[in-house]
Parts: structure tokens; sequence; C-alpha cells
């Protein structure tokens, strides 16, 4: 019997579905509120978490990060309504276990209950011990998930297909792969997809025979021999052309091949890890990518966050990199300041973990002998980033010119006036038909920079609550999420009675 805990502020959909857990004879529990789940999630024993992502203290998806970071974590199926495929997708990578649509079915919801329970009685049996890790570092929910799916593909043998932004680390991903499984004392060999000549692809991966072509003086093993026993990363296989994309699908379904030129099929046992920072899905639509090719691919995937959204892991990140240039280039230690490690927070990173250890090296480069990194010692582009992000400054509206105020006619004049801006409500650049009207006409509509203003106000004020809510209260997270300064939060929290923040320095 498993313990289901469902966190939903409608007691009659949460009654309903502990209801259905008990018919298929396992404990049903009911939370209202978030923090009611997350202290009953807390204290150990639940199996399954049913969590409705719309709560009154916020989105359900907001508490998912402490319930797959809890001791004994459960298994969690997000609650989304129909028609929200934004809210499903966030939800699974975020490191729920799945996601149920209302109206929920008891066929949807056994069905459901039934696949989660032996995935957590698989993991709790014990899963593949990774050998070496060295080079994965991190330990949030999202990488923290990627991590496990690593070892479900060390473990099954299969096919691997590696999505994510440039830069994410997805070559490394797939070495780990191959180092921790039975090939790893074979080849490991890469294949960059998107650096093959379109007119050698098939020579490169397949070989060939002497005199198979112009210029081909000797018979040459193409890359799947030398796979042989181990494992073939196909980088980038987004790239690979239509015509090789057929040839390669035979070559994993039969696993033979045909060397060009040759008129014999040699054999050749290889597990496929690809790689990709495309969608697949998309371009098989379009016709751009075989969707049968896709399919044998998808055996198991992962996809890697980009270094944006798992910014907690930036500082052991930068650690590790720090710690490779000093074996490298045989340094001492070189040890980040606070401000330096602050302007890297607050940086958006699109080239992720390739641009942050690169960024790395051009510092300690610019540092030469001095141990303590500081920002001038970062590229110019990041404390540009800073000011930008940290001067977030309302637009105060420009005062009339001297000379316009002079001219501005009385209250008696013919030409309506917009009061206390001495802004003529019509001009003789107005358009015809424009600014016929008396002042009457426009009695109470604000000025462009009242409404301007006032947007500003409301927005600024928006936003600081949605951020409040979304760290918790916790300065030090709303700093990084932001990219303001620490004076300027400050001052705009003040500014809109936005108190009781947790000070963390």
């Amino acid at each position: 019997m498993a313990t289901i805990l469902v966190i939903d502020d409608d007691e009659a959909a949460g009654l309903t579905l502990c209801r259905m857990a008990e018919r298929l004879g396992h404990q049903g529990r009911l939370a209202l509120t978030r923090t009611e789940g997350q202290r009953m999630v807390g204290k150990g024993g639940i199996d399954v978490v049913l969590l409705d992502v719309h709560l009154p203290e916020g989105s359900g998806l907001d508490l998912l990060p402490q319930l797959v970071e809890a001791p004994d974590a459960p298994e969690v199926i997000i609650i989304t309504g129909h028609g929200d495929p934004d809210g499903a997708e966030l939800a699974i990578r975020s490191g729920a276990w799945d996601y149920l649509t209302k109206p929920i079915s008891f066929f949807s919801f056994e069905l459901q209950m039934e696949r989660a329970l032996k995935y957590r009685d698989r993991r709790s049996s014990g899963r593949p011990a990774l050998i070496r890790v060295n080079h994965l570092v991190g330990s949030s929910p999202l990488f923290r998930a990627c991590l496990d799916r690593l070892a479900e593909a060390v473990g099954s043998g299969g096919g691997v297909l590696i999505s994510g932004e440039t830069g994410t680390g997805k070559e490394v991903f797939a070495r780990a792969i191959h180092d921790n499984g039975p090939r790893r004392g074979a080849n490991f060999v890469v294949v960059d997809c998107a650096a093959l000549p379109e007119n050698l692809v098939e020579s490169i991966l397949f070989g060939h025979e002497r005199g198979a072509f112009t210029g081909a003086e000797r018979s040459r093993d193409g890359l799947i021999h030398q796979a042989h026993g181990g494992t073939l990363f196909l980088d980038e296989i987004g790239e690979l052309p239509l015509n090789v994309q057929r040839s390669f699908l035979r070559v994993l379904q039969e696993r033979t091949y045909r060397p060009i030129g040759s008129n014999r099929e040699k054999e050749s046992d290889f597990r496929l890890i690809a790689a990709t920072n495309r969608d697949l899905g998309v371009m098989a639509e379009k016709g751009a990518f075989r969707a049968d090719l896709l399919y044998r691919l998808q055996t198991l995937s992962i996809h890697l966050p980009p270094l944006r959204n798992r910014i907690e892991d930036l500082r052991p990140l930068v650690t590790h990199f720090l710690e490779k240039l000093a074996r490298k280039y045989k340094l001492g230690a070189r040890v980040p300041s606070a401000d330096f490690l602050n302007i890297l927070a607050a940086y958006r990173w699109p080239g992720n973990l390739r641009e942050l250890a690169n960024t790395l090296e051009q510092a300690v480069a610019q540092a030469g002998s001095e141990l303590i990194l500081i920002p001038q010692h970062l590229p110019t582009r990041f404390r540009v980033h800073q000011i930008r992000t940290s001067a977030l400054v309302p637009v105060e509206p420009p005062a009339p010119p001297a000379a316009f105020a002079e001219t501005t006619p009385s209250p008696s004049s013919t030409t309506p006036t917009n009061p206390g801006r001495g802004e003529p409500a019509s001009s003789p650049q107005a358009g015809a038909g424009e600014g016929i009207g008396s002042a009457a006409s426009v009695d109470g509509f604000p000025t462009f920079y009242e409404a301007r203003e006032k947007a500003l106000v409301e927005m600024e004020r928006g936003y600081l609550e949605s951020l409040m809510v979304r760290t918790h209260r916790d300065i030090a997270l709303a700093l990084r999420a932001s990219g303001l300064s620490r004076s300027r939060l400050y001052s705009l929290l003040k500014k809109h009675g936005l108190s009781g923040a947790r000070n963390n320095k």
C-alpha cells in the first residue's frame, strides 16, 4: 500500500482523488494549501504527490523543487487545466514524474499510479552507481534530474538522445554514459555532424575501398567501424543530410553497413548516443529530419537545462573551472570575490557552460598574479551588463521648454490647453479633423507623461511582488533573479511599501 498526497485547494476535487487512491488499495491524504502539503512531505512517508498548479499561495510549480529535494523524495504528478501544454512541459522539465489534465478519469488516475509506483520501486531497489562524474558539477533540482536520467542510461545500454542549448555539456554527459557503462574499455568515437563535408559524409562514416572515387588512393575504415564494441557519439545530429539519415537508419536496424565501393556488408556493434541543440520533432514535421530515425533515437532522452535556469550551480561550477585552470597553467588557487560572483550570477549566459569556462579563463589571464578575482578582471561586456541592469531608474517626465512655456496661451485664449503642462490640445500640425472639439471632450484624460508614470509604477510594483513571491523574500535570490543592485532593490521595495524581505548577505 502506498501513501498518495493530494495538494489542491479545491476540497471536493481533492477528496475525489483521495477516494480514487483508496479504491486502488492505497492511503489518500489531502492538503488544502501549499504550506500544509510541504509540511506533510517533510515528515516523510509520502510515495506520490498529486500537485495542483493553481494554489492560493501561488503556482504549485514553485513547490516542485522542494518536493524533489525532500528526503525519500516522492514522485510528483502535476494536475493541470485543460489546454495548458506550457505548464505541463515546465513541470516535466522541473522534475515531475508526469501530469494529469482535469477532469481526471479513474482510468487515467489508475494508469499513472501504477506507472509511478513501479518506477519508484525500481528506483528504491538501487540504481547503477556512477563510477566517474568528475566533470558533472551541480546539485540543483534540474541538474539532479539529469543525473538520474544519466544513471538510467548507464543501466539500460540502449540509445540515448541528449538535447539542450549550445554549451550545456552534451558531450560531457555522453562521455559519462560511456565511461560508466560496460563499453568503457572500448572506443568513444565523436562525430561532429555540423563539420562533416557533405560530399564526404558517407565516406567518413562508412569508409571506402581503394579507387571508389577520385582521390581514394587506398582503402579506409569509417567511424562506424572504429566504434565497434564501443560508443558512437553523433554530435548535432540534426545537421546530418537527409540521404545519409536514410543510410544510417539501416545501420541502426541491421547493425551492418557497406563501405563505398565495396560489395560486401560489414558488421559493427556500437552504442549510439546522439546530441542536438535543435528541436528534432519540429524538424521532422517540416520534413527536415526523418521521423523514423527520430523514433529510433528517442529510446531514452535527456534534456540539459541552460545555465540561466540552474544559477544555484554557478558557484560550484566557478570553483570547478578555476581548479581546472590552476592545474592546466600550474597556477596557485584563484578565488572569486563576492562582487565577481554577483556579476556572473546576473548574466544570462547565452553560451552556457562553454561561455562560463572561456570567461573564467579570460579573467584569470587578466588577473595575472593576483589571487582574488574582481569585476575588473572580467570582459567588458559583463560590467556593461551590470551597469545596464542595475540602472533601472524611473524616467522622469521632462519639464516643458522655457520658450514654449512663455508662449503658452492664457486661459481666455480660444486654443484650449492641457492643464499643468502648457501644451495645446490641438495644433496646426494635427491632421485634418483632429483637435477640433472643445476642452470638455478630453476632460479627465491623462497626459502621456501621467499615463506613462502610472504604468511604470504599476509595472514596478507588480514585478517586485512577483519577485518576492518567487524568491520567498530572500534578498540574495532576489538580487540574482532581478539583476538589480542591493541599494536599488531596497529603494524600490521602500518606494512601494514592500517590506519583510529576508536580508541575506
